[in-house]
C-alpha cells in the first residue's frame, strides 16, 4: 500500500489527496490531461525515508521515473530450450538473456492490466478477492490483458469473470503505470447493462458502494487505491477527466 500519495493536476483548479495508511513506501504523481496549466507540490512522505522518492516534471502528459524494475532471470531460451548468458547485446543499454545455442534475444516487457470502474446509482462496484495476493482485499474488477483482445475487452471480460456482470465501457479514466513491478493499469468507465452482479470464481463478494463508504483501508492494491480517489476528487469537482501518472515504489 501507499505510504503518501501525491496528486499533481493539470487543470483549472488543483485539489490534492494526501492519505497516509500503514505500510509501505510509495508515491504517487498523477496529472490530468484536460489543460495545458500545471500545478506542482511538495512531496508528502515519511520523513527520513531514503527509500520514497518524487521527482516532478513540468509536462501535463508524461512522468519520468528512472527505475529498474524488477526483472527475472531467464536461464532458457524460450525458443530453442536452450541455455542463456546475461549480458548487454551490441548497440543496447540493458542487460538481457541472450541464447548461447540461437544467439536469440529475451526481451521482457510490462504487462497490462485493464479493468473497469462501474458507476451505478452513484455508488461504485467493488469485488472482494478469494485468491492471492490481497485475499480478502476489495478491489475494481481487473487483470490481465489477454492476447487477441483489446483494452476495453479485456476489462469487460474481467468485469463478468470476476463480478458476473455485463457492462459498457463509457471512456478510459486512468492510466497508471508502475515500472518498479512492469505492471500497466488501464481503467475504464464502465455502466451495467443489466442491475445484476454476483461473486465470480476469484471472489466472495460483490457490492455498491456509496463514495463515502469505500473502504480505503481494505482495498487491495495501491492503484485502486489511487484510482477510487481520484474518481472521487472529480465527481465532487463535477467533472470527470483522464488521469495518467506513475506509482513509484521504493
Amino acid at each position: 500500500m501507499l505510504k503518501a500519495i501525491q496528486i499533481l493536476g493539470c487543470y483549472s483548479g488543483f485539489v490534492s489527496f494526501i492519505r497516509r495508511l500503514p505500510t509501505s513506501s510509495s508515491l504517487l504523481r498523477v496529472s490530468s490531461t484536460r489543460r495545458n496549466r500545471c500545478f506542482r507540490a511538495h512531496s508528502e512522505s515519511n520523513p527520513g525515508d531514503p527509500s520514497s522518492s518524487f521527482s516532478s516534471s513540468s509536462s501535463s502528459s508524461s512522468v519520468s521515473v528512472k527505475s529498474a524494475g524488477n526483472v527475472l532471470k531467464v536461464n532458457f531460451c524460450q525458443w530453442c530450450g536452450g541455455p542463456t548468458k546475461h549480458g548487454v547485446p551490441e548497440g543496447e543499454e540493458k542487460i538481457r538473456a541472450i541464447c548461447t545455442l540461437c544467439g536469440k534475444i529475451t526481451y521482457q516487457n510490462p504487462k497490462m492490466v485493464v479493468g473497469c470502474l462501474i458507476e451505478h446509482d452513484n455508488k461504485v462496484l467493488l469485488c472482494k478477492r478469494k485468491i492471492q495476493p490481497s485475499y480478502g482485499l476489495w478491489t475494481l474488477p481487473a487483470g490481465y490483458m489477454e492476447i487477441g483482445e483489446s483494452a476495453a475487452e479485456g476489462a469487460i471480460r474481467e468485469t463478468w469473470e470476476e463480478a458476473c456482470a455485463e457492462v459498457e465501457t463509457l471512456s478510459p479514466f486512468a492510466q497508471l503505470d508502475i515500472p518498479l513491478i512492469g505492471q500497466t493499469y488501464i481503467i475504464f468507465l464502465a455502466k451495467l447493462k443489466k442491475p445484476h452482479f454476483a461473486p465470480g470464481p476469484e471472489s466472495s463478494e460483490c457490492q455498491l458502494f456509496a463514495l463515502d463508504d469505500i473502504p480505503y483501508n481494505s482495498l487491495a492494491f495501491s492503484s485502486m487505491l489511487v484510482t477510487l480517489n481520484l474518481y472521487v476528487q472529480d465527481v465532487k469537482a463535477g467533472r470527470l477527466k483522464f488521469h495518467y501518472g506513475t506509482i513509484n515504489k521504493r
